[in-house]
């Protein structure tokens, strides 16, 4: 029987099969042999143990179409990263190391910022314009006031999204709003250091409708590129890409060279300069661990 795991915890699978019964089960050996780990969101081949007792084994992972490491999960068709407008403050740094981390895995990303009622159009339209031309959709709403959630649920019709974002930005607030019958624990935001407890501690895939699921994961609080050269980190950056062509040398880095369209097109206000400088700092930052 065929099936889709939806849960993974403590070595069991929990596998949303076919005939609409959740089973519980766990991995044969050859698994562990063939150095080949299930993810939430792999397609399975299981047998049945114990109908009655809904227990079984997952006998073969079907195909992949993708795989992401942080967060684990399989077969993911876009990524929705939220952040919240304000409470905490956004990390816009973050949020392009996800942006770039995703790029890299050809897995289109929606931008969500939550929380709109702690902050002004003004800042609204701030991170709108810096992420106007970034290759992703930016979406704001507010999910305690339900505002702008049926715009999120339109985006992720027939579709398998993972979520992800810092916590306390209201992920598992957002899981509940399109989810009713999926109540998830939401923690407060700790006054003291400003930041989210994480409140959810494994990956989860929810079945919001039939072909409609959706990936909660646990929150982030830093991210580290993997796999990436620093020449690469520059096709990353959507935003640049129609400027590169007229730079004066091919394999233009848009950070010291001379006679550089992006950087012209920075100056003209055409390019964010809150994007190229986390650019720059990236670009940085790979450069000295290649070193090392």
């Amino acid at each position: 029987m065929r099936g889709k795991i939806i849960k993974g915890i403590g070595g069991f699978y929990y596998v949303h099969a076919e005939d609409g019964v959740l089973y519980e089960c766990r991995a044969k050996g050859i698994f562990r042999k063939d150095k080949q780990k299930p993810l939430v969101g792999d397609n399975v081949e299981i047998s049945i143990i114990d109908a009655k007792e809904q227990t079984g084994n997952v006998d073969r992972l079907l195909p992949r179409k993708n795989a992401l490491v942080r967060p684990a999960a399989a077969n993911v068709d876009q990524a929705l990263v939220v952040f919240a407008a304000a409470a905490p403050k956004p990390n816009l740094n973050l949020l392009d190391r996800f942006l770039i981390m995703m790029r890299q895995q050809d897995i289109p990303v929606i931008i969500c910022f939550n929380k709109t009622d702690l902050t002004t159009q003004e800042e609204q339209d701030r991170l709108a314009e810096i992420y106007r031309d970034c290759g992703s959709e930016v979406h704001f709403l507010c999910v305690m006031q339900h505002e702008g959630i049926e715009e999120i649920q339109r985006l992720l019709e027939g579709k398998t999204t993972v979520v992800a974002g810092p916590s306390g930005v209201g992920k598992s607030s957002l899981t509940n709003a399109l989810q009713p019958s999926v109540q998830m624990e939401v923690g407060e935001i700790s006054r003291k250091i400003d930041r989210g407890k994480h409140t959810t501690r494994h990956t989860e895939l929810i079945v919001l409708r039939r072909d409609t699921y959706f990936l909660d994961t646990p929150g982030f609080s830093s991210l580290y590129l993997q796999g990436l050269e620093p020449e690469e980190l520059r096709d990353c950056f959507c935003e640049f890409l129609p400027y590169a062509k007229e730079c004066r040398f091919q394999g233009c880095m848009h950070i010291s060279e001379p006679d550089c369209a992006v950087k012209n097109a920075l100056a003209n206000g055409k390019i964010a300069r809150q994007r190229y400088e986390n650019y720059v700092m990236l670009a940085r930052e790979l450069r000295e661990r290649k070193r090392y």
